[in-house]
């Protein structure tokens, strides 16, 4: 017997995406009468309260209520707390949805008894610029991400650290917690993190896909990888322990690109280490560009991809170093505010 849904998606000036993402929830091949959509909108300033006010006067089983906080954890709670499904699927508003996507979810969440189950991203470009466009193909590659089982091709359903969005069954939150409020950015690390530690289970469908459009300036997705490093390190004094390593690759990059300061104190030895490993680490930025153009059949990429790794990785890395300070030293997350368990 299926069961009721109740979807949950966080908006803050979406109104470029809120309305495609809608209409891929509406066209879902789970029953419309066992949906509801409820849309956490955190005070936006452009039109989207208009657009999401306009689709609920032909679906009502849309619901919009106000997130006075603005920021992505609190706006999942209050939708939580408001929803009356057995599951609990949250959604992207920069994201499009397959028609089977709600119903292969609560069909694997039942056969695997998963605490969470998701889907594979497939990245595309905010717009048709060739920034855009790198932006997308940087993010979507392990050099960019690393081995971000989500973000990369695969066919068998595996378990997982992290998932995106996800699918949940609502008791779950009753068990260990909701979204914890002090993590503006990866409050679902952390939340994954939780399930795992106590003794749930993730997994990742690969065969089923989402559509995310990635940040379309190189200014909005240093700062999103920035504000992904910088709340790393409170993700992890939460859990007690770092779930991947691949989080300290990007840090290590920094200190390793900063000790070029210190070059006239060393020794040649050391002089020759560092040339060698940034000749590598440009060779293979380049490399990796070339292979990603040619397979676009879009040349100017290899002007702009050797830039947006690297920026990718200082911006993840500064972030990480400065959360780090913020955490460990003066004991306050990355807000500024002393930190406890919010959730």
């Amino acid at each position: 017997m299926d069961k009721k849904v109740s979807v949950i998606i966080p908006t803050r000036n979406e109104e470029q995406f809120i309305v495609d993402t809608l209409e891929s929830v509406f066209n879902q091949d789970y029953p419309a009468a066992l949906l509801e959509v409820i849309i956490a909108d955190g005070e936006s300033d452009d039109n989207t309260v208009n657009l999401i006010s306009k689709i609920i006067e032909k679906h009502p089983n849309v619901i919009l209520i106000n997130n006075p906080e603005r920021v992505v954890p609190f706006a999942l709670n209050y939708a939580i707390k408001r929803a009356t499904g057995e599951y609990i699927i949250r959604m992207d508003s920069h994201s499009i949805y397959p028609n089977n996507y709600i119903s292969t979810l609560i069909k694997e969440s039942r056969k695997l008894k998963a605490d969470n189950v998701g889907a594979r991203v497939i990245t595309r470009p905010a717009n048709e610029g060739v920034i855009a466009i790198g932006i997308a193909a940087a993010i979507s590659h392990p050099l960019g991400v690393g081995n971000s089982s989500f973000r990369l091709e695969g066919k068998e359903t595996l378990q997982a650290d992290t998932v995106p969005f996800g699918c949940f069954p609502k008791e779950l939150f009753e068990r260990i917690g909701g979204f914890d409020t002090d993590l503006i950015r990866n409050q679902d690390d952390e939340f994954n993190g939780r399930i795992i530690k106590n003794g749930g289970k993730i997994f990742l469908v690969p065969d089923l896909t989402i559509e995310y459009y990635a940040r379309g300036t190189l200014n909005r997705m240093m700062k999103m990888f920035y504000h992904y490093g910088l709340f790393k390190p409170l993700v992890n004094k939460k859990l007690g322990a770092a779930a991947t390593l691949r989080q300290f690759v990007p840090p290590v990059f920094v200190l390793f690109l900063l000790s070029a300061i210190m070059l006239p104190f060393f020794g040649r030895y050391f002089q020759v280490i560092w040339t060698v490993g940034m000749f590598f680490y440009t060779c293979i930025s380049v490399f990796v560009s070339v292979k990603i153009a040619l397979s676009k059949s879009k040349m100017t990429l290899v002007i702009v991809l050797p830039f947006i790794f690297p920026l990718i990785h200082l911006s993840y890395g500064y972030g990480f170093l400065k959360g780090l300070m913020w955490v460990h030293v003066l004991g306050q997350n990355p807000g500024g505010r002393n930190f406890g368990t919010s959730r």
